[in-house]
């Protein structure tokens, strides 16, 4: 058994609370700017502290005003957008809980939230919304209200909020502490029915005050701003614009993924946050893009030489001086178009949910975008190792967060202890007594630490494969690197039992027209691709350079290309990207097992 930890470098009272965070910054910084919201016609108005905790408050009025009690739980169903920061802020200067919901889940999904939390009110960003909401909502009797946010309801709670006394919201914003809770996030839900994680106002402040002084070179600096793209509703996006009270920087949200480009070039965000496929989609668009013949061997050489520079960095002799000179060459050509993509400004970018690889790794950093890889769950606040400026290995996570203590048992086990970590499933003792042990957080992961402390992921335990030759198959790995393919959109890796690993592979509808093109290939679509000799060809190409970084028996033998790709919309990934693996096997078990029906190649 391996353990390494990081000693908190803040000190907490027992009253601390996040709506104590906002009192904080609006007292030492009441001009300074805490967001700039995104309007209809694309331009950015500023909002100062001040006003936002005016509007925070005249907000919790109107909540009071509609019944809400301290305690009593308040959803947010709705996309990444600045109400959803504004009324998180409000339910919590109300001394209510806010229990966010992915604007996509199904109505089943919001019986189940709404029910197991005892919501009291839903605030709903659109029709269609409270249309969802409606179709369950005779099995909530406890729901009393529902406000749909594109109908004026933000403006209908500031007046009917006129005439609560000010004084009633500072006294209700005064009743948390650490030890109270703050929120009820429900786990995406790879498998089986999502658990309402409890996380309390103690786990938020700690988290965030310790960020401001771990990764303050990214978060606390003059001008640090960041653009929040990935769901509120998701632990990570919501840890994020808690962090931007202590930390100063300016807050900006793009609730629309089709607009992040113009959005990212208009906002220009110093650090971004944003899960692993989010950086695969940036770096394949832009090989695309350049095409081919001589402007697409130019990108791959200056991606190449982004790639090798940052290698280098980790030498101790440092990058030859031919090797700056082709970087610096590389840079005016190439790189500066690709910082350019993302806003021109952005220096950091924190990547969670999923291993990001070498190869990526070392390309940002070589074009002058150092992402900092991390790893963190629901149930630990977010982040519970992060890679920090001066303190990073690239193909690790990092090491312990400060305040964190990791621990690696001989099976390979990761755990996890500190402040961050969440009190207890809701309503599932069973649940939380098998995750919460003398004071150790058991989370399902597997991984190994080095001898300075940094974490490298292996995958999930229940994910493990155990081929019929008894070889353990770790799969996130080897579906991380075919992934990296352009035209590949997700892989899901099997051999359960079986004789050998075998790979379903969905391919990327947005991709595939310029690869197409670019190879001289006809127009076709993702079905009659997954069947042409060349781009198979091109696919059993991708899967050999994959295998390069396993052993044989641990290798992608077949592939089977799915007609269908895997989305939020028929189901098959969860509101943060993550394939739902057991429906996968369980929907495609027939091609699954048309892997296997020869088996030579298992040999």
């Amino acid at each position: 058994m391996r353990e390494f930890s990081s000693p908190s470098t803040v000190r907490t009272d027992a009253g601390d609370s996040i709506p104590g965070l906002l009192a904080a910054r609006l007292a030492r910084d009441p001009d300074g700017v805490f967001a700039e919201r995104h309007e209809a016609d694309g331009t950015w108005t500023t909002v100062s502290v001040a006003a936002f905790a005016e509007q925070v408050t005249a907000l919790a009025k109107g909540l009071v005003a509609h019944g809400v009690e301290p305690g009593e739980r308040v959803a947010i169903m709705s996309r990444t957008r600045y109400e959803w920061t504004l009324l998180d802020f409000a339910i919590w200067a109300a001394g209510a809980i806010g229990v966010p919901v992915y604007e996509t889940d199904s109505a089943e999904q919001v019986r189940w939230i709404a029910s197991d939390t005892g919501t009291r009110l839903a605030v709903v960003e659109t029709p269609a919304h409270a249309r969802t909401v409606a179709q369950v909502r005779d099995d909530l009797p406890g729901l009393a209200q529902v406000l749909v946010i594109d109908d004026g309801a933000l403006d209908q709670l500031v007046a009917d909020g006129a005439g609560v006394d000010d004084q009633e919201i500072a006294r209700r914003s005064a009743l948390a502490g650490l030890d109270d809770l703050a929120t009820i996030i429900y786990t995406s839900g790879t498998t089986g029915r999502p658990k309402g994680v409890e996380l309390t106002h103690g786990n938020f402040v700690t988290l965030a005050l310790n960020a401001v002084d771990g990764l303050g070179d990214v978060c606390a600096v003059p001008g640090a701003r960041t653009l929040l793209f990935m769901p509120l509703a998701h632990v990570f996006a919501r840890f994020i614009q808690v962090l931007c009270v202590p930390s100063g920087a300016v807050l900006g949200h793009a609730p629309d993924a089709r607009h992040l480009l113009p959005d990212l070039a208009s906002f220009q965000p110093t650090f971004l946050l944003a899960v692993p496929r989010v950086f695969e989609k940036v770096y394949n668009s832009a090989e695309q893009s350049a095409g081919s013949g001589v402007r697409l061997r130019l990108f791959r050489w200056a991606a190449k030489a982004a790639e090798d520079y940052s290698r280098a960095l980790d030498e101790p002799a440092g990058p030859s001086a031919a090797l700056r000179s082709r970087h610096a060459l590389a840079g005016r050509l190439v790189h500066a178009r690709l910082r350019a993509a993302l806003g021109g400004r952005c220096e950091w970018a924190v990547s969670g949910g999923a291993p990001l690889g070498e190869r990526l790794g070392h390309f940002y950093r070589g074009i002058g975008v150092r992402v900092l890889e991390g790893y963190g769950l629901t149930e630990t606040t977010a982040p519970t190792t992060v890679n920090r400026p001066g303190l990073t290995k690239v193909g690790t996570v990092g090491p312990a967060f400060p305040g964190t203590a990791l621990r690696v048992d001989d099976d390979g086990q990761i755990w996890v202890s500190g402040p961050h970590v969440f009190r207890g499933y809701r309503h599932d003792l069973e649940a939380t007594a098998e995750a919460l042990v003398d004071g150790w957080f058991r989370t399902g992961d597997v991984g190994s630490l080095d001898d300075d402390g940094y974490l490298r992921i292996t995958g999930r335990t229940k994910e493990l494969i155990v081929t019929a030759g008894g070889k353990n198959v770790a799969p996130a790995a080897l579906e991380d690197r075919l992934r990296g393919h352009p035209i590949v959109s997700q892989v899901v890796v099997v051999g359960d039992q079986r004789p050998f690993v075998g790979a379903l592979v969905t391919l990327d509808a947005d991709m595939l027209p310029g690869w197409l093109h670019n190879h001289g290939l006809p127009v076709m679509d993702a079905h009659a691709a997954g069947q042409d000799p060349q781009v198979l060809e091109a696919l059993d190409r991708a899967v050999a350079r994959t295998n390069e970084a396993v052993s044989r028996a641990e290798s992608i033998r077949k592939i089977r290309v799915l007609d269908t790709d895997f989305t939020e919309q028929n189901g098959y990934l969860t509101p943060s990207l993550k394939v739902k693996r057991a429906l996968v096997l369980k929907d495609f078990a027939a091609e699954v097992d048309a892997l296997y029906v020869d088996t030579r190649h298992g040999d």
